[in-house]
């Protein structure tokens, strides 16, 4: 009997029915998009800001340079995934037939991965040992009057070195004005063999991993100058903070909206049904029975909006990962208990109010019409 009255109720009541059913839709909906965009937003954001360029830097404490031996350990340390592109930079002025410039040696296999902001005409340099090519800053080619393919030779005495050029850089910094190398031949060179001026790593902040990371690096190699760029790693954390925030917010008043909307639905409908549970109370209903019927009701509503809401607001998700990162955002393991639970406790909220109004229907008044 118990739950032929509440299909029975679901059923003749169908309008009232669907409005509740849409307004925890509408919730669960936006709880799944927001919950499933706020648990990817970390690894994704982190991707995104990598375009920034590097976020750790590890230069010479008090020297002018550090050995390159000392940096592979430190990268062979990193845990796992870590980091995801670095390399060592050594600069040095150097002559060529045209005029002095600055070289700067680096591992060209790192770059575009390192620095993916640099805007190259022609292509980057593939591998670390080419020494027979060269990149360089725009504004050095502008000065130098040197364009693609072109030969740019290094000359020491009665010693040259001819490079073709196969990229120009335009940074938007200091490397606009140097001539990018391989680090061996910059190595060699400016004749400081195994040095290096510094180093850059772009490594993964997702969880704010940077800031352990150079307080681990600090610990074990105190001589060197470790320390995250904080332009980059801390506007990531500023700019995560902001976006979860402002998804919790909405996400709380979406839940809000939604609890009122079933809470008016819910009381139209006992105010509807006032005879019927008049009636079941003067039958021997208990309060303990009326109060398990319309939290039933209520509670299958919930779960039928909570699996259609789940199901759109993924969809959701989607559209704003495509919209926002350019990517899918992956479906976590917690965002559906969460928007269950979340849901629930939504539907549980709006009938407590029109439960208790039930729960005080009169019988002898309502019978009689009163």
């Amino acid at each position: 009997m118990f739950w032929l009255l509440v299909v029975r109720a679901l059923r003749l009541r169908m309008q009232r029915v669907a409005v509740v059913f849409a307004a925890l839709t509408v919730g669960a909906a936006i709880v799944t998009a927001m919950a499933s965009v706020y648990f990817d937003i970390n690894a994704k954001m982190s991707q995104e800001l990598r375009t920034f360029g590097a976020n750790f830097y590890i230069g010479p404490g008090h020297d002018n340079t550090l050995a390159l031996a000392t940096l592979q350990p430190i990268i062979d340390g990193a845990p796992a995934g870590l980091i995801n592109a670095g390399s060592p930079y050594l600069y040095g002025m150097a002559r060529t037939e045209l005029a002095k410039v600055v070289l700067m040696g680096v591992w060209f296999d790192s770059l575009p991965r390192l620095v993916p902001y640099w805007q190259v005409t022609g292509d980057w340099i593939g591998v670390n040992f080419d020494d027979r090519h060269a990149m360089i800053g725009v504004k050095l080619a502008a000065n130098l009057h040197v364009k693609l393919g072109d030969r740019v030779v290094l000359v020491e005495g009665q010693q040259r070195h001819s490079l073709q050029i196969k990229g120009i850089v335009e940074a938007g910094d200091a490397t606009d004005n140097m001539l990018i190398v391989t680090l061996d031949l910059a190595q060699q060179w400016l004749h400081q063999p195994g040095a290096i001026s510094d180093a850059m790593f772009s490594v993964n902040n997702d969880l704010g991993q940077v800031d352990a990371f150079a307080h681990r690096v600090q610990q074990r190699y105190p001589d060197l100058d470790v320390r995250p760029i904080l332009k980059i790693s801390a506007s990531e954390g500023q700019v995560l903070d902001k976006i979860k925030g402002l998804m919790g917010l909405v996400s709380v008043v979406i839940l809000i909206l939604s609890s009122l909307c079933v809470n008016t639905t819910l009381m139209a409908i006992v105010g509807e049904r006032s005879r019927e549970f008049a009636l079941q109370k003067a039958l021997g209903a208990s309060a303990r029975d009326i109060s398990l019927q319309m939290l039933a009701e209520t509670g299958i509503i919930a779960l039928a909006a909570v699996i259609c809401g789940s199901l759109i607001g993924f969809i959701l998700a989607q559209i704003l990962g495509h919209a926002v990162f350019n990517a899918a955002i992956a479906l976590r393991a917690q965002v559906f208990p969460l928007t269950l639970v979340l849901s629930l406790l939504v539907a549980a909220a709006a009938a407590i109010v029109p439960v208790r109004r039930a729960l005080h229907v009169e019988p002898a008044l309502v019978l009689k019409g009163e």
